[in-house]
């Protein structure tokens, strides 16, 4: 696996996304030596002025097809005929969407040969690839691990593991703290054998890597043997730490302020945050001027369907715990909150027919972009919630008020990462992806989270 904003990646993700940008590149070429049918004729083709655009055309819409359609999510098409599917859709929006693209702009056209030839070329190859990879034993490194300590974190991190598969890693069990228990189920496997003799278990196992999970370490942990371990090659790695890495967000469990204090991220450097803000300015700006005829004939709906007002306003907590009127179009009845505050849930009766519309592509929160301009928000950021629910939260759930030490976002991590939370539980897990997202702050990672923002937003996953 490789680290990538603060996670680890499976190889394979990377690898294929590789792989089919090179076969995509691969079969154009393959279509244009097949089309003029003789090497000159083929070179000269390839080294017109446009050619290249051309093909970098189709490159990007291609992949970006293949992505939207989650040919790179290894839990959706982790069956060999939900891959078909899955690349056979993709492949035809992108044909679409090319064939759109050349009638607007004809320069950027391969031509209609060497297109047709393309497009079938494409295909095959792509196929043929993904099925070769998911029969044989390409990128599937197992990686094999031992869980020392039953403490809460271990097990809930091995939960996590075992619901994913695309992971390959093996939990070979627990090895309790005091040696007792053994043969006692936990999650599956259950407990193995004792830490005393972890430097024996590991040996045996072949184990690469130890994952510390204790309820209390001291005078439970084997530090001389550990060390042993550790210098001799395997990995050795703190449960919250390996939960981070692999799920995106801080396990809450045992989180302790030391812990805060001491890991590594949370940095908001004066050029970050300046440029974060500058990039939000000019993002606003640009959405509220482009979408303008959108907004008037969402604000017409409203009207026609429920009357005014066209804008809901409500109060919000923001970057410090200050709070501010955050702006959305109404999708809700006008007597909504007569009986007082209360979430938002799934087949909600107070949801107006045009608010389900609005609700379902995130569309009622566009307004949202004249709070951005104000700075009361950003683009990326948690999701603001009312004073309300933010002061029952603080008392029940620790570390709470840290998501407000940045600004408040229209997307989040927590938002592509988890469905709409209407419950204290919910809340719970959300505020373990904005932490994450606190933590390991960067251009980058809002660039991440605005693309896949788009798929979310596009196939309408969490809405409310």
């Amino acid at each position: 696996m490789v680290r990538m904003f603060g996670r680890y990646v499976p190889i394979k993700i990377i690898i294929l996304a590789i792989t089919e940008c090179g076969l995509i590149i691969l079969s154009v070429l393959l279509a244009a030596w097949i089309r003029f049918g003789n090497l000159a004729d083929t070179s000269w083709y390839l080294t017109r002025p446009y050619t290249m655009a051309q093909i970098a055309t189709v490159v990007v819409i291609c992949w970006l097809c293949l992505y939207y359609n989650d040919l790179y999510d290894l839990q959706v098409v982790a069956r060999r005929s939900e891959l078909v599917v899955h690349l056979m859709q993709s492949l035809g929006t992108a044909a679409l969407i090319l064939a759109l693209l050349y009638y607007v702009q004809p320069d950027l056209s391969l031509g209609r040969g060497v297109a047709v030839l393309t497009a079938a070329l494409i295909l095959v190859t792509l196929i043929a690839w993904r099925l070769t990879v998911e029969t044989g034993k390409f990128f599937r490194p197992v990686h094999r691990i031992v869980i020392a300590g039953t403490g809460p974190g271990g097990v809930r991190l091995v939960r996590e593991i075992l619901a994913h598969p695309e992971l390959n890693l093996k939990v070979l069990g627990f090895l309790d703290e005091r040696g007792e228990n053994i043969g006692k189920p936990l999650v599956n496997p259950g407990i193995v054998g004792g830490v005393n003799e972890i430097e024996a278990f590991v040996r045996r196992e072949q184990v690469d890597w130890v994952i510390l999970a204790f309820g209390e370490r001291r005078g439970v942990m084997p530090t001389r043997e550990l060390l042993r371990l550790k210098l001799s090659g395997v990995r050795i790695e703190d449960a919250h730490s390996l939960f981070e890495k692999l799920m995106g967000g801080v396990m809450l469990e045992r989180l302790s302020a030391s812990w805060l204090v001491l890991s590594e991220g949370f940095r908001k450097d004066y050029l970050l945050m300046f440029t974060k803000r500058f990039l939000d300015v000019v993002i606003s700006a640009l959405v509220l001027f482009l979408l303008s005829p959108l907004l008037l004939l969402i604000a017409l709906a409203i009207v026609l369907e429920s009357g005014t007002p066209v804008l809901f306003r409500q109060e919000r907590v923001g970057l410090h715990g200050r709070t501010f009127s955050i702006l959305k179009f109404r999708s809700m009845k006008n007597d909504a909150e007569e009986g007082g505050a209360v979430w938002a849930t799934h087949g909600d009766a107070r949801i107006t027919r045009v608010g389900k519309i609005l609700r379902r592509y995130r569309l009622d929160e566009l307004p949202q972009m004249v709070n951005i301009l104000r700075g009361d928000m950003s683009v990326v950021g948690p999701r603001p919630e009312r004073p309300e629910f933010v002061g029952m939260l603080g008392e029940q759930i620790p570390f709470y008020h840290e998501r407000h030490t940045v600004r408040p976002g229209l997307t989040g991590w927590a938002q592509i990462k988890y469905q709409y939370g209407s419950s204290v539980e919910d809340a719970k897990t959300k505020l373990e992806y904005e932490l994450f997202y606190i933590k390991h702050l960067s251009l980058f990672l809002d660039l991440l989270i605005v693309f896949q923002t788009v798929q979310v937003v596009f196939a309408g996953k969490g809405s409310r």
